[in-house]
């Protein structure tokens, strides 16, 4: 199976579609009346259909069982066709487009099964996914090449050539798949004074995104969130809760984390924390959704 622990729960909707088509009124005027020797052709195969939809990760080898929170088995009769709508909703990591196009081939099906001893010449065609929502995609607006990052690094050992970074190059990884180019990459040692005067200098510039990665935790050197902090003119709390409640989900320890977002001036401030899976966790936590901001902040309607 593919792997989608990385990926964050949202509600995911999928509608398909599939048509069924019979030779003859007859066999119409049979289903609305309900005079098909085998019962009730609607009823029968939308039960099957529910079934179709619940099993669907029984019998594809590679799709992920799901919780399946709502489906909708809806008919609509036009000439000799039968269209067979399959809605299917839940709330998870991936989508629900195969589940939905499994139940409607499973009631075209249960549909062809019953109607085949009156009319031998019934053909089912074009199952296909109507339409999807709720992936991540649904959120990634860009590229975002009108925004403008700087990273910082803030970091003893890195700043005294004691150690290599991977945090910060990691971030840059990150913003490069949406579009957006790192102006700026520095390394600087965990000092509150330091911190403080980069953040100032920093957000006065150019800079749409300003990301300092490390110094999030609970030792004595951990000042970034301390120092960045006063600075914010205005908080977002729920972005790093977003972040520690995925965290959390992976790492026992991300609970620890101290990390801020907010604003100085026009420029969003982020401080994750220093290892290169806490920033890749965190930016897959909060990304590209995260962006959504700056429209909000261009006064775009949203």
């Amino acid at each position: 199976m593919v792997n989608i622990t990385h990926k964050s729960s949202s509600l995911r909707i999928a509608i398909a579609t599939a048509v069924l088509t019979v030779s003859k009124p007859e066999t119409i005027a049979a289903i609305e009346q309900r005079k098909v020797p085998k019962g009730d052709v609607f009823e029968f195969a939308r039960a099957a259909g529910l079934l179709g939809v619940k099993r669907t990760s029984d019998v594809i080898p590679d799709c992920h069982p799901l919780p399946v929170e709502f489906t909708a088995i809806t008919y609509a009769i036009e000439g000799l066709n039968i269209i067979i709508s399959v809605e299917v909703h839940t709330i998870y990591k991936t989508g629900v487009e195969v589940e939905a196009m499994h139940g409607a081939s499973v009631t075209a099906l249960t549909m062809y099964d019953m109607l085949k001893p009156i009319d031998k010449a019934v053909e089912i065609s074009s199952i296909r996914l109507r339409e999807k929502s709720g992936g991540k995609t649904d959120f990634l607006k860009g590229p975002f090449t009108n925004l403008k990052a700087a990273v910082v690094v803030c970091s003893d050992t890195v700043s005294q050539d004691a150690g290599l970074d991977t945090s910060g190059k990691a971030v840059i990884a990150k913003l490069e798949q949406y579009g957006i180019e790192t102006l700026v990459y520095e390394v600087i040692p965990d000092d509150f004074e330091q911190i403080q005067n980069k953040a100032r200098a920093l957000s006065a510039g150019p800079y749409q995104l300003l990301i300092f990665t490390g110094g999030t935790g609970l030792s004595e050197r951990d000042v970034t969130p301390d120092a960045i902090g006063p600075l914010l003119e205005r908080t977002i709390p729920g972005v790093m809760e977003t972040a520690r409640a995925y965290g959390q989900a992976r790492m026992p320890y991300a609970m620890l984390s101290r990390g801020l977002a907010g604003f100085i001036g026009n420029t969003l401030v982020l401080t994750l924390p220093g290892s290169k899976k806490g920033v890749e966790e965190t930016m897959d936590a909060i990304f590209p959704q995260l962006l959504h901001v700056f429209k909000v902040k261009a006064g775009t309607r949203h």
